[in-house]
């Protein structure tokens, strides 16, 4: 995917207790930086989770995530987390996250969401304003596949 399709960006620093003893970004962290990705694009779109997503006894839960890494980070780079929504579904959406420090692609990657009732677990249509707020903020437009019109 080409940097320039991301609408969203937000940068943050590498803090020390997030680098291992190679001084590079512990693996594990850089799903955390798509974790804040993610909260700034809903916050961006102005759907800041949960109050304006969790609504009619359903929530979001992840379902599949994958991270690949192309390079890594070290202590105190600025690292780009570009977000965007690639495909929605009638219960679910998924995002492709890509970090860059400067024009590097350090690592690339997809978190999956499904909403579901908050007791059953069983699947619910995706809330039609978050649809909604998707379509109209992406400068790329997703895929659709059974979402809400």
């Amino acid at each position: 995917m080409a940097r320039d399709e991301f609408r969203f960006r937000h940068t943050l620093r590498v803090r020390w207790s997030e680098v291992d003893k190679q001084g590079i970004v512990f693996n594990g962290h850089y799903l955390t930086y798509f974790d804040v990705g993610v909260t700034e694009y809903y916050r961006t779109i102005g759907m800041p989770y949960p109050n304006a997503i969790a609504s009619d006894g359903a929530d979001l839960y992840a379902k599949k995530a994958e991270i690949e890494y192309h390079a890594s980070a070290a202590y105190d780079d600025l690292i780009d987390v570009c977000v965007r929504v690639v495909r929605i579904g009638r219960s679910s959406f998924e995002f492709r996250i890509e970090l860059y420090r400067g024009d590097e692609l350090l690592v690339s990657g997809s978190l999956i969401y499904v909403n579901a009732n908050s007791e059953t677990r069983k699947s619910a249509q995706l809330p039609a304003p978050l649809v909604d707020a998707f379509r109209r903020f992406e400068s790329v437009a997703p895929e659709e596949s059974g979402a809400t019109r």
